[in-house]
């Protein structure tokens, strides 16, 4: 069941894209193994690998649920992606292009079926376990009895910390003074109770989880895992904040206030270059800008939806691309 996004036929596109062979051959792109991952209910982990060559971007295209087209702009240095608001227990077959100047050069494809309500499989050995929110406490005992290798290389979570949150949104951030993990599974609650598992790669040290309610609390786990079995946990609580209009009206008034405290600002002044939109998809728009001076800790994107409502995302300060899906 092909997309209708690369209608073409997505096998043409090799053919099309290697007859320029002048410049293609000396450094020729190749995409390999796509694979999952992780998978809980609601999202599917992917990870692929390029053996040879590079590509300026990524394109991640399948059908929703509802049998919709989606695409999804993924930069070109990523290796992996989680694909959230995904239905349970539904079969998605994924096609992941590899771009260069816009144009399809290499395509890999894989399928995944969504896990059960309630279940969150880690797929290392594809073993299926409930999701441990009622009594994250009862973790710890359990993941230490193997105390036999840990005390070469134990691996410890630091504090989970909220660095920024929004009325939709909350950014987490920590550490591993100790050791480290394969990868990491944050869980909570909705706002309708119902448990949500967000996979994590190993060498991250801050999420952002986005799709919350505004004014509500939550209770966020972070598991460490080596293999599929969770070493540490370290939890958090967090009020999401209340809606309020974006500073929409007059934002010209920001920069006076910014360039105010010009004592310290010429020796650091910070410069935001042009923002432009550097992909659009039916339901999606990829970002960028650029900083040609100083920099920021961090940037925050704000915007109404559809409906009219405000939404703020948060963004690391050295982040100069995102994708708003």
């Amino acid at each position: 069941e092909e997309l209708p996004l690369p209608t073409e036929e997505p096998q043409d596109e090799k053919t099309q894209t290697e007859a320029p062979t002048p410049e293609t051959t000396p450094a020729k792109a190749v995409l390999e193994d796509l694979r999952v991952s992780s998978i809980t209910p609601n999202s599917v982990q992917l990870q692929w690998s390029v053996p040879k060559g590079s590509f300026d971007s990524f394109m991640l295209q399948y059908r929703d649920a509802q049998g919709q087209p989606q695409a999804l702009p993924i930069d070109g240095g990523s290796r992996s992606v989680t694909v959230p608001g995904l239905s349970s227990s539904h079969r998605y077959r994924f096609h992941l292009y590899g771009l260069r100047g816009g144009k399809r050069i290499d395509r890999v494809s894989t399928d995944a079926v969504t896990g059960e309500d309630g279940w969150v499989d880690t797929r290392v050995n594809g073993h299926m376990e409930p999701l441990p929110s009622e009594e994250p406490k009862q973790e710890k005992p359990k993941a230490e009895p193997p105390a036999s290798e840990a005390p070469l290389v134990q691996a410890v979570l630091g504090e989970l910390r909220v660095s920024s949150v929004t009325p939709s949104s909350v950014q987490l951030q920590w550490s591993v003074p100790e050791g480290s993990f394969d990868s990491f599974t944050l869980q909570y609650r909705d706002a309708q109770g119902q448990p949500q598992a967000l996979p994590i790669d190993g060498g991250s040290r801050s999420v952002t989880v986005p799709g919350l309610s505004p004014s509500h609390r939550y209770r966020f786990h972070l598991y460490g895992l080596r293999g599929r079995k969770k070493i540490d946990h370290v939890s958090t609580d967090v009020m999401t904040a209340s809606e309020e209009p974006l500073p929409s009206e007059e934002p010209k008034q920001e920069k006076p206030k910014a360039e105010a405290p010009a004592s310290e600002a010429p020796l650091a002044r910070a410069v935001l270059g042009e923002l432009k939109v550097s992909s659009v998809t039916p339901n999606s728009m990829q970002l960028q800008w650029s900083v040609p001076e100083g920099s920021f800790d961090s940037f925050t994107l704000q915007y109404r939806d559809a409906q009219g409502q405000p939404q703020a995302l948060p963004i690391n300060g050295g982040f100069r691309s995102v994708t708003m899906p």
